[in-house]
């Protein structure tokens, strides 16, 4: 019986039959029903009671299975994963493997529970005597770890082994979780112990190192659809396989989300279970919609893609939710471009199948990649903005605006009049109703730039101009380049001829780090446009050769085979400088003038040699500062010439 609501007399909260009326009108008295319904969600009215029930965890009932054959058999077990993988539901079929046992007495610890036994269904109700199941959320303290710790000395009751089921194992604190270490270390033969948690780094690794871990993965989404499917034919529920493979990509790996959502959709939509009902449920945009919006964006059309974003925010569509639906768009676009047999995922609609394929073939690599960094940067502006559905706008704005933008290579491609489509593309109208053409053909076109060596030789370019597109809604989806404005002349690929030019080309690029290592630890062993070898010093870093070659293509587009030859090298540049340093340091030192100097003033040293005709130029430049002293009347120039000609410092120094 239900409780009887407040306003209502005992008598008209009875069933109609029991009092010989008619059904009250009134919403609030109907009658309560002779006794509950008895309805159990899906949830747990399919949850597995086998491991041959168990979907997605292959790996670990391989292991549990090879273990029990061969009898071994540990102490504690860990079940890690996210939210509705089954981690308690393994815990209990575990559970009811280690204690499998007939009616007749037989029966030994396995993975193969083909029929129930005699502590089976007890321990998949979960109220058997020896298999006890914690909450460690509410048991978390130390008096109740020492309550386990003392009841494991004691055998079981009818059972095989006492098993302890812990779940949200991470809650324990940290004084329980080191009461538990002996025990769990060394438990009695009778016990087991399994752990579960959705937190595993929150776990000590003094308590993970005494368990056998296995993470739980996440149920891809066509597994999760045939599961989905099957239960919607045991329940004799018509379902769209559209909106299955909604309701798999909302549970994100979850079997419990899914099949809480399954429930809920069979609710919304009385029994019969359509995709306009389940995204009407989840808030989701249409998909097709959603396809057509897309293509707007890629095509540069933000009038129409305004007008969609609308459309779909006026029937309820949450904004943040369709970004985060064409940011998955573009994530699928760009994935069955690298993969294109990803296609075949269950849990792809046709529309998004065909027309994914079709972004994946048009679009091109920085397209898809440029609209994804975008977008997902984006959504969380729409997440925190006052009004999202403005910030949405504003988003779709700015990404019809790119869509068309050109890459570097392309780029450099319009600023070549003699590459060939660069006129066409330069000269291409800025107009919306065009504008598809050149976004989505910049991928498949043959004479889209595409790598470095596609590219003309810039020494053969004329300088190009540029012309800002026009910022009206009909040329979003025009190229950006116009050939009006002047624009810079585009810097020459480098041309290396020598092996110092590299060095050169390193220190003009301010790498540093490279042009040292370059000039100290590389002995040349041949040069070759495109091709080095050399013998690396004992100081070189062993992946000098791989960090060559990058920078290299990098700074000029080329591939270059940067390799170390076992055959002798020349000396290093830092080293011919090294040596060619000390032979002028020498030939200065046979000078007569510095070898009076040197006599004069004991311990000085040579620190650097200049040339006279250089060092002649900088004085004419920069007046040079003479000491006070030599204008003094001591200073007589012609001592210099008759005597001595380091007399005058002596004078200087007795004053």
């Amino acid at each position: 019986m239900q409780e009887t609501p407040p306003s209502a007399p005992a008598s008209e909260a009875l069933p109609a039959e029991a009092q010989g009326n008619e059904e009250p009108s009134l919403p609030g008295f109907a009658p309560a029903p002779a006794r509950p319904s008895g309805y159990r969600v899906l949830a747990r009215k399919y949850r597995p009671s086998s491991f041959a029930d168990l979907i997605g965890q292959d790996a670990m009932v391989r292991t549990l299975r090879n273990a029990f054959a061969n009898n071994r058999i540990p102490q504690a077990w860990m079940l890690t994963g996210v939210r509705g993988v089954g981690k308690t539901t393994t815990a209990r079929i575990l559970a009811r493997g280690l204690n499998y046992q007939l009616p007749d007495g037989s029966g030994t610890p396995t993975v193969d529970l083909e029929r129930f036994g005699l502590h089976c269904e007890a321990i998949v109700e979960g109220n058997h005597i020896d298999v006890m199941e914690i909450d460690a959320a509410s048991n978390n303290g130390v008096e109740n770890v020492r309550q386990i710790t003392d009841s494991v000395r004691y055998a079981p009751t009818s059972a095989r082994y006492k098993v302890y089921i812990i779940d949200e194992v991470h809650m324990l604190s940290a004084g329980a979780f080191n009461a538990f270490l002996k025990t769990l270390e060394e438990p009695p033969p009778h016990v087991k112990f399994i752990f579960a948690t959705t937190e595993i780094r929150k776990v000590p690794v003094t308590v993970l190192s005494r368990c056998q871990r296995f993470d739980l993965r996440r149920v891809d989404a066509s597994t999760l659809v045939t599961h989905l499917a099957r239960i919607c034919k045991l329940e004799e529920v018509p379902v769209e396989d559209e909106a299955l493979s909604l309701i798999a990509r909302a549970a994100e790996g979850s079997v419990r989300d899914a099949m809480s959502l399954l429930d809920q959709a069979i609710a919304h939509g009385a029994g019969n279970v359509v995709a306009e009902d389940v995204r009407a449920m989840l808030g989701l945009a249409d998909r097709a919609r959603l396809l057509d919006l897309f293509e707007a964006l890629m095509g540069g059309k933000a009038n129409e893609a305004l007008a969609g974003l609308r459309a779909l925010y006026d029937v309820g569509s949450d904004p943040a939710l369709v970004i985060a639906d064409l940011a998955d768009v573009a994530h699928l676009a760009t994935r069955l471009k690298i993969l294109p047999e990803a296609a075949r995922d269950a849990a792809l609609s046709e529309a998004e199948r065909v027309r994914g394929l079709s972004f994946a073939e048009r679009l091109s690599m920085p397209v898809l990649s440029r609209a994804w960094q975008i977008l997902s940067r984006g959504l969380l502006e729409v997440q925190a903005a006052a009004k999202p559905i403005a910030a949405a706008e504003m988003l779709l704005i700015r990404l019809a605006y790119a869509a068309n933008l050109p890459t570097p290579d392309e780029a450099l491609k319009v600023l070549s009049p003699g590459a060939p489509g660069a006129s066409a593309t330069a000269s291409s109208p800025a107009s919306g109703g065009t504008a598809i053409s050149g976004a989505f053909t910049a991928a498949g076109s043959p004479n889209s730039a595409t790598s470095a060596g596609s590219i003309s030789s810039p020494s053969a370019r004329p300088p190009a101009s540029l012309r800002v597109a026009s910022s009206s809604p009909g040329s979003v989806g025009a190229n950006a380049l116009r050939r009006e404005e002047r624009a810079p002349e585009a810097r020459a690929t480098p041309v290396l001829h020598r092996f110092e030019d590299v060095i050169a080309l390193a220190h003009e690029k301010r790498d540093l780090t490279l042009a040292y290592a370059l000039e100290r630890d590389v002995r040349l062993v041949t040069f070759e446009r495109g091709r080095i070898e050399f013998e690396p010093s004992s100081a070189a870093k062993d992946d000098l050769a791989k960090s060559v070659a990058r920078r290299l293509f990098e700074w000029t587009g080329e591939r270059w085979l940067v390799a170390v030859s076992p055959s002798p090298g020349a000396r290093s540049v830092g080293e011919m400088r090294d040596s060619e340093r000390k032979s002028t340091l020498e030939a200065a030192k046979g000078e007569p003038l510095v070898q009076a100097i040197l006599e004069r003033f004991p311990g000085a040293e040579i620190v650097t040699v200049r040339d006279s005709l250089a060092a002649r130029e900088e004085e004419l430049e920069e007046p040079q500062e003479y000491p006070e002293s030599f204008d003094d009347e001591s200073f007589n120039p012609q001592s210099v010439e008759d005597g001595d000609p380091f007399e005058f410092l002596d004078d200087m120094s007795d004053e």
